[in-house]
């Protein structure tokens, strides 16, 4: 007698486990980041150091991406340089733990910046290896679900450190965030023993997808120009988390005396949760985006980018803690969306001998604009808030008619070869 039960494709096994591997990686490097900033500033970092060695990070880790993206479509190492990249990520965090004394800040500040050139080596060969695998289950569905274990992961490592501060009530604050940093050792070794493991059982990962019959050089079509172009603007206008908990934080903390009844949602101590609870919301909505994208295509960023737009004027214009929590949720749908939708799209738009350049490309362009934007935001912060929102809602909007443009490219482009 057959089993009606439909069995699990090799494509969707591998998926399911480099997502695992995803989840316990963010459980560490999101762990960290809930905490890096208060951290650095214990070790005598200043506010404007910290700023400048959280943007150099991010710039380097954006910016590197398109050199490492072309180094692995020339080398085809995809393993070697996805292993590579996370042994530099993972490693750098539990070490913060090591750090102190005089000059503990600029130690930590070395560690940072080594993390986020981990993650550079990587990406490409990571979203590329990834592609493979997807070309055969869906692209939205399967970067939605390695999104929602991503971010599984995000949630679980801010909660986890929560729940060490919570009952780690001995010894300095320094001490306290050491331990953190020493913890978060678990589940970097977790990630790394799967990783190995998911190499050992699928060492080939570019046979899930057929080769072209032909050698295409990587071009820059027009389509693929188009969608550039409008993430760029949605990066810009989509501002970092930090800015937005620095402002919640000082909203909160100025109201917290004389309405201390009314903002028990939101203070000191539940602040870390916000962020878990913004990462939640990412992962739901970057597999339902995700699947909506096999049906729909680019367009559907038209839609997420609609819903997601109008979060800085909730959390930025009310002191309603509904109004804030809204705000943060809309928030993580755009996170969602891009983490979701954006790769997918570069896995249509780019042919597989080539695909690891146009995720460099894609993740070069996103990260500059997005450290570009974040930078003029928190300057128009200080100066005016009103105009500060005008431009982020106005330039993640702008972005919906190139997103548009290019979709109408790759159909065109579609019916021509067809």
């Amino acid at each position: 007698m057959k089993s009606n039960k439909k069995r699990i494709s090799h494509a969707m096994k591998f998926i399911i486990l480099f997502g695992v591997v995803s989840l316990f990686s963010d459980m560490t490097h999101e762990g960290a980041s809930s905490i890096r900033g208060a951290y650095l500033t214990l070790l005598g970092a200043s506010a404007g150091t910290i700023g400048f060695i959280s943007g150099l990070g991010e710039l380097i880790g954006y910016s590197m991406r398109y050199v490492f993206g072309k180094l692995v479509d020339k080398s085809k190492k995809y393993w070697t340089m996805t292993i590579i990249g996370y042994i530099l990520d993972i490693i750098a965090v539990p070490a913060l733990a090591l750090v102190g004394g005089e000059y503990g800040w600029l130690w930590a500040c070395v560690l940072l910046v080594i993390q986020r050139m981990g993650k550079a080596i990587k990406k490409p060969a990571k979203d590329t290896i990834m592609s493979f695998a997807a070309s055969q289950e869906g692209v939205g569905k399967s970067f939605g679900i390695q999104e929602v274990l991503d971010q599984i992961g995000a949630f679980l490592g801010p909660v986890l450190l929560y729940l060490i501060m919570l009952f780690k009530t001995e010894g300095s604050t320094f001490e306290i965030y050491s331990t953190c940093f020493a913890i978060l050792a678990i589940p970097g070794a977790i990630t790394l023993i799967l990783l190995l493991v998911t190499k050992h059982k699928f060492p080939n990962p570019e046979n899930f997808e057929p080769s072209p019959k032909e050698y295409i050089p990587f071009k820059l079509k027009k389509e693929f120009i188009l969608y550039i172009a409008g993430i760029s603007l949605f990066a810009f206008g989509f501002m970092d988390y930090s800015l937005l908990i620095m402002h919640i934080s000082r909203t909160y903390a100025d109201l917290a005396s004389g309405l201390a009844e009314t903002t028990t949602l939101v203070n000191t101590g539940t602040i870390p949760l916000l962020y878990a609870g913004a990462m939640l919301i990412d992962a739901f909505s970057a597999l339902i985006f995700g699947l909506l994208y096999d049906k729909k295509g680019v367009k559907v960023l038209v839609w997420s980018t609609i819903i997601s737009a109008p979060f800085s004027v909730l959390i930025f214009t009310t002191n309603s803690v509904p109004m804030v929590l809204l705000g943060i949720a809309l928030w993580g749908v755009g996170m969602g969306a891009q983490e979701s939708i954006l790769k997918a799209a570069v896995t249509t738009m780019v042919p597989k001998n080539s695909r690891a350049t146009g995720y460099g490309i894609f993740e070069f362009s996103f990260g500059v604009f997005w450290f570009l934007g974040s930078w003029l935001l928190g300057v128009l912060y200080d100066l005016s808030i009103p105009v500060m929102i005008a431009v982020s809602v106005a330039t993640q909007l702008a972005a919906i008619p190139l997103y548009i443009s290019s979709f109408k490219c790759h159909i065109n482009e579609q019916k021509q070869s067809g």
